[in-house]
């Protein structure tokens, strides 16, 4: 079983430079950093704050990721379908993998990024198997326990 202790931390404090591919930016010198908060013990999931200096720049998502914008404002251009989007504090945003956006910050930019490896089409046909066997095994357990509970001794 996956140790459940709950932790407790703080996303203040210093960030750390997290440079931004050099062939990703289109324009100016954006500086970004970033803090690890957490990750699940799976190692499936994790947080971090991140924030970043005017600029614009390509983004290449291999993992799901959703942000929620804590400072400042973005906008983002969906390389697939071509739509722009202008996001402020407070809006949230969800990356699937495999997509991409441009970035544009206008000044500055602080997220909340909550990152998952997706499963692959092989787990999730285990998992959605070992769903319906704990359904099948709960009905036929909560069918026998009926049986047992209606006799009289």
């Amino acid at each position: 079983m996956p140790d459940a202790t709950i932790l407790a931390g703080s996303a203040g404090g210093e960030l750390t430079p997290a440079p931004i591919r050099a062939d990703w930016i289109l324009d100016g010198n954006p500086v970004a950093r970033n803090k690890f908060l957490s990750r699940s013990d799976d190692g499936t999931a994790s947080c971090y704050v991140w924030d970043c200096t005017a600029g614009r720049f390509n983004w290449h998502y291999d993992v799901d990721e959703t942000i929620y914008i804590v400072e400042g404002s973005i906008t983002l251009k969906d390389h697939r379908q071509g739509t722009t989007h202008t996001l402020n504090g407070g809006d949230t945003v969800f990356f699937p993998a495999g997509s991409s956006a441009e970035w544009t910050v206008g000044q500055y930019v602080r997220k909340v990024a909550f990152l998952r490896i997706p499963l692959t089409r092989k787990v999730l046909f285990l998992k959605k198997i070992s769903s319906a066997l704990k359904r099948l095994i709960g009905q036929r357990h909560d069918e026998r326990s009926l049986e047992l509970g209606s006799c009289s001794p």
